[in-house]
């Protein structure tokens, strides 16, 4: 079945054709100084599926991905502090021991969402030396240049800048900010390589003193380390496009006339109640901030599923608890098909639900479409274990864990689970009178208790 990917770089759905036979994916990771919140992780779980996806249709991966740990100014255009640096001096610690808290903090929360992680982590400190490489060979290639504050990119020197998006390079240079270098030849010029101030923390020797690499250089150096100078693809947030991917392929382009990545892949914004995520609003989520709130993290990514990767999604707490509450769903009806007596469904059956699982997920990871036809498998009339043999295989593109019994009453207060038992029994012997007494009883001491027809739910009120 044939898989079709968008590509940012034709802004059109196409054949997915490997160049060889082990797809090669890199995706830009974290900067590490402070928490990934959920918006963050909307492009991780997006990943996470495009690697699913690949394997599923019976493909070998090399993905990697990097950790920025130097480098990465408070703007995108090369103004502000180093980010990591900025939290070494706000938190009085060293910036590796931040880089390090926060990378583990990551990663935790990956194993949380269970996002399949790449085969290769490269972070950037690790790279100083492929980096220098790189941005001498774009000097030595006549597309660099260093003034006093580093070495730039010459963008005149490229036959189109950007190219991801559908503007010229004149277009870009007369809606360019204000300069803030007067040495540098065109203001949309960006910086390769950095020359550090005397108080500057992070700093290496290069051929050009005491300095440090630009962000963008960081993931061009090592994509090209571990996937070579064309790969298959390469993914991020729409917020990569404008600056930090345009800038990926500029450097490219001048280090060895390609452009890296044959297919370029963005995942849309998060939004919070219809608006952004900020900190000045105070709605910046982690996915402990989910699991304070009884959420299991792993339904946050039923949640992304909603939408299709492309388009925006927004995040309410409720839509949150309603995936919670699906993804309880999802694995009873696994249950019921896995305690199945009778397997009346047929191999057509079970082949036709597939079908449709595998068209879904091949046009362009259409996760809405494929979770539909999860729901149809779940609440099918007929219970088979055929069809919870089905839903395991659905779930290796899932990745929810689909096989684990449902948490309905998971760290619970002893005396709230004692008071859930005796109304069970009430219940059970039709004494309606008292099973209200203790559902109001429970409702006290900060609970609420859901009906249904596969048992109770317990929800903190």
């Amino acid at each position: 079945m044939e898989l079709k990917l968008y590509n940012t770089l034709s802004r059109k759905k196409e054949d997915f054709i490997p160049i060889n036979d082990i797809i090669r994916i890199y995706s830009c990771g974290p900067t590490v100084y402070s928490f990934a919140h959920i918006g963050n992780f909307r492009a991780y779980v997006f990943m996470d599926t495009l690697r699913r996806v690949l394997k599923y249709n019976g493909y070998i991966l090399k993905h990697a991905m990097n950790i920025t740990d130097v480098g990465h100014l408070e703007s995108d255009a090369d103004e502000g502090e180093d980010k990591i640096a900025k939290a070494a001096k706000k938190e009085n610690k060293d910036p590796y021991e931040i880089a390090k808290f926060y990378t583990d903090i990551f990663f935790k929360d990956m194993d949380k969402l269970n996002i399949d992680k790449p085969e290769i982590i490269c972070k950037a400190t690790d790279h100083i030396k492929e980096m220098t490489e790189y941005v001498s060979d774009i000097v030595k290639n006549g597309y660099g240049y260093e003034t006093s504050r580093g070495i730039y990119f010459d963008i005149s020197k490229l036959d189109k800048y950007p190219i991801l998006q559908d503007r010229k390079v004149e277009e870009q240079i007369a809606g360019a900010r204000v300069e803030v270098d007067s040495e540098k030849r065109n203001p949309e010029d960006f910086a390769l390589w950095i020359k550090a101030p005397e108080n500057h923390i992070m700093k290496w020797e290069s051929p050009w003193g005491l300095s440090y690499p630009g962000w963008h250089i960081e993931c061009s150096a090592m994509s090209s380390k571990y996937l070579g100078e064309e790969f298959d693809i390469h993914t991020g947030g729409v917020d990569h496009i404008p600056t930090h991917h345009e800038n990926e392929i500029a450097q490219s382009k001048g280090r060895c006339g390609k452009i890296p990545a044959r297919f370029w892949m963005h995942c849309n914004f998060l939004q919070i109640d219809g608006g952004k995520m900020s900190k000045s609003l105070g709605n910046i989520y982690t996915i402990d901030t989910l699991k304070e709130k009884g959420i299991e993290p792993i339904a946050y990514k039923l949640f992304c599923f909603s939408s299709h990767y492309r388009n925006k999604l927004n995040f309410t707490f409720e839509g949150a608890e309603s995936a919670n509450v699906s993804l309880s769903r999802i694995r009873e009806g696994y249950q019921k098909h896995v305690l199945s007596e009778e397997d009346l469904v047929s191999d057509e059956e079970i082949n036709e639900f597939e079908e449709k699982f595998h068209r879904a997920i091949n046009d362009d990871l259409n996760m809405p479409v494929a979770m539909s036809v999860v729901w149809d498998v779940v609440k099918y009339s007929k219970k088979s274990k055929k069809l919870a043999n089905l839903l395991l295989k659905f779930d290796e593109v899932l990745g929810i864990k689909i096989d684990e019994m449902p948490k309905i009453q998971e760290e619970l207060p002893e005396e709230i689970i004692e008071l859930i038992e005796k109304r069970k029994k009430a219940r059970e012997e039709k004494n309606w009178k008292l099973s209200d007494e203790i559902r109001d009883i429970i409702k006290e001491k900060g609970y609420i208790i859901k009906d249904s027809k596969t048992g109770m739910e317990a929800q903190k009120i």
